[in-house]
């Protein structure tokens, strides 16, 4: 909590602030000290939470007209789109909220690791934000399944039949969540229980989340503790507050791009068609921000074999703090860390980009190749940065490199190198 002890100014705020603290809750998260130099990329936590809270609301808002049967599901999302009052515009925002919703927190995700968010003391903080990221897929992976075209069912029958690659027990979970021995009405009415039910979870483990952040204090671009509060810090509100606020307010004029202009663009055509068992599409493909991990998954010809690599990649994430032992956490004062990171961004790109198209031809062998960085990349390259890597000099505190003009990093390699 804050420094300072809050003291409501009426006795009806002390009685209940005594039995409730919502008000000395309140007073932390205004007066919270926060680094004074963080930049625009730490404003997307903001964006994130009006991301959660959008897609919850107009979820909820579906799911009243929405019918969850093998029947009727396609049908009753036409009847949104055509007969619900602005039922197009909550479907659009739900729909393009996802992908604006993933766009945010990769650009979250790759923050931290650029400036090292997730090293000690802020392990947990990671780890509960990679559970969010990996209920984030499972949950937009049920709601693609939910309009019941032809890339939902395709697309379900797909993922799920990869559980049975599990030895032993991989055909009696398939089966079950099946609810039978093919994708039919009892796994469309399972997918949309379990998709109504995950953004509540998620919503508990931001709490948890924002919880776990508030211990250590953020981190920021140079990398270095702040003492709290001090020079080096200003109030949460309103510095922050309002850099969240216009970064949400560009945000929301993007994303108002796709949904009045562009609906459609980062969907599939072939889910306007009705899920047809007996009729194969030519290309399965899931949504764009599971690319990635879809290339990972068909990079091996053995079915056991890209789901190991699939988990895997999810699971090397979560231990990503104790792979990465370097003393610095900012890419600003690694200059190798930094040439990796980047190469790390291209390779992550090019498996989306290979996710996209037959698994055959120069396709695979680039997915295979960008698959055997990703796992080189954490497992070799780190763990040898942090040995070999000659870091830059960091400076005494967040200020110092503005106040006193200390040059950059890279000026002053140059001048060592002169000398």
């Amino acid at each position: 909590m804050s420094e300072h002890t809050y003291t409501p100014s009426t006795k009806f705020g002390k009685w209940f602030n005594d039995r409730l603290p919502l008000l000395t809750l309140g007073d932390h998260l205004i007066n919270y000290p926060t680094p004074k130099n963080l930049n625009y990329w730490w404003t997307f936590g903001g964006i994130l939470t009006f991301c959660l809270v959008t897609q919850i609301v107009t979820g909820l808002v579906l799911a009243m007209h929405y019918v969850a049967h093998a029947d009727l599901a396609f049908d009753s999302v036409e009847h949104i789109m055509r007969n619900v009052n602005y039922g197009w515009l909550i479907r659009y925002i739900h729909a393009n909220g996802a992908s604006m919703f993933f766009l945010a927190v990769y650009i979250h995700i790759f923050r931290s690791l650029f400036y090292g968010s997730y090293k000690a003391p802020r392990e947990i903080i990671w780890i509960l934000g990679m559970l969010i990221y990996i209920l984030m897929m499972a949950t937009a992976f049920m709601g693609y399944v939910l309009p019941w075209g032809q890339m939902s069912f395709w697309g379900a029958t797909v993922i799920t039949n990869l559980f049975s690659a599990i030895p032993l027990v991989g055909d009696s979970i398939v089966t079950w969540l099946w609810g039978g021995y093919s994708v039919d009405n009892p796994t469309l009415t399972r997918f949309f229980s379990l998709h109504y039910l995950f953004p509540f979870i998620i919503l508990g483990l931001v709490v948890l989340h924002i919880w776990a952040l508030h211990v250590p204090g953020n981190n920021n671009p140079v990398g270095i503790d702040v003492k709290k509060p001090s020079k080096d810090t200003v109030p949460f509100h309103p510095y922050i507050t309002i850099k969240d606020l216009f970064a949400l307010l560009i945000f929301i004029i993007i994303f108002s791009g796709f949904i009045f202009f562009s609906p459609n663009i980062l969907g599939h055509p072939d889910n306007y068609i009705p899920a047809n068992p007996l009729i194969t599409p030519t290309h399965i493909v899931p949504e764009w921000y599971l690319l990635p991990f879809y290339a990972i998954l068909r990079s091996v010809p053995d079915k056991l074999g890209g789901v190991l690599l699939l988990f895997g990649s999810l699971i090397i994430l979560l231990i990503l703090p104790w792979l990465d032992n370097s003393k610095v956490r900012s890419a600003v004062y690694r200059p190798l860390y930094k040439i990796f990171f980047w190469i790390l961004i291209i390779d992550v790109l090019a498996l989306g980009y290979v996710g996209a198209m037959p698994a055959e031809g120069v396709y695979l062998f680039i997915a295979r190749i960008g698959t055997a960085y990703y796992f080189a990349h954490f497992l070799l390259v780190l763990p040898l940065l942090s040995k070999i890597e000659k870091t830059d000099p960091l400076p005494l505190s967040i200020s110092e490199p503005v106040l006193t003009g200390m040059p950059k990093p890279e000026l002053m390699r140059n001048d060592e190198k002169n000398r």
